[in-house]
């Protein structure tokens, strides 16, 4: 008897457990720690020191909330040079750049930040 109980219980936890996932996969609940898909977070634009020489749209899969937008776009800011405007929606980054820009460093950034650069345009 004691055995069923525990399997019912496993059970349940494993259902709320897969709701969750679920609900947190099609951008449905909080992410990243922080808030629900209600809230917009102020992002600063970056200034760039010299006039742009051109600009990247990176693809970048596993963003899901504004806070993962927040993560990657400060992220990318941290190189000299380079600034990014993260499109959520699109699940990507339009990246403006006022020097000469290495790619392998930018999926690295992006990479380190929990994300991935699937393709650079």
């Amino acid at each position: 008897m004691a055995n069923i109980i525990i399997v019912l219980i496993v059970i349940v936890l494993l259902g709320f457990a897969l709701k969750g996932t679920f609900k947190h996969m099609k951008g449905e609940s909080p992410c990243c720690g922080g808030g629900g898909g209600s809230i917009v977070l102020d992002i600063p634009d970056k200034k760039l020191d010299n006039p742009v020489l051109g600009k990247k749209v990176l693809k970048i899969s596993g963003m899901h909330c504004e806070h993962c937008a927040k993560a990657v776009t400060e992220a990318i800011n941290k190189i000299d040079g380079v600034s990014a405007k993260v499109k959520l929606s699109e699940n990507e980054a339009v990246v403006s750049y006022d020097r000469e820009l290495d790619e392998e460093q930018l999926k690295r950034i992006v990479k380190d930040a929990g994300y991935r650069v699937v393709s650079i345009k």
